[in-house]
């Protein structure tokens, strides 16, 4: 129970901030995030496709796409969580499905996705993120992790002789 809650806290987390840059004027944007030193730009952006624009023509496969690949992820999940063990892939997956959950709302109720901020550093200063971008990055580098982690871990059979 407390993994889907985290899930519906990232979601939750990520939407109320895209309702406050929803709620401004865009005119008022770009703009420096205060307390950054310049390194994170605001923006008030919508995407219509997947990242980059990728298939904006294509708005029902837009939409498709993410509901298949957040309900096999929970899918998955919900077979995970009753087993001991697999931390690290539970984790993976509560990080991606909370990010996937908010633009999963965005492209559903809005048919875009709200991005809104960007990182002023070298070649990532062009692209504008938003919070369940970073969760869904973040939980694929995890699930990368631990499935390193598991190619690491001595095998128990090797161990007994």
């Amino acid at each position: 129970m407390i993994l889907i809650l985290f899930i519906l806290l990232i979601a939750a987390v990520d939407l109320c901030i895209k309702e406050e840059i929803e709620a401004k004027d865009s005119a008022d944007f770009p703009k420096v995030l205060e307390g950054t030193k310049g390194k994170i730009i605001l923006h008030k952006s919508h995407n219509t496709g997947f990242p980059f624009e990728v298939l904006k023509s294509r708005p029902e496969l837009v939409k498709l796409v993410p509901v298949a690949v957040a309900s096999a992820l929970a899918g998955i999940l919900g077979y995970l969580i009753p087993k001991k063990g697999h931390r690290l892939e539970k984790l993976a997956l509560v990080l991606t499905l909370g990010g996937a959950l908010s633009n999963l709302y965005d492209r559903l109720v809005r048919n875009y996705v709200v991005d809104y901020f960007s990182i002023d550093v070298k070649r990532l200063k062009k692209v504008i993120f938003n919070l369940g971008d970073m969760f869904i990055f973040l939980g694929a580098a995890v699930m990368v992790l631990s499935q390193v982690a598991e190619e690491w871990k001595p095998d128990k059979k090797t161990l007994r002789r």
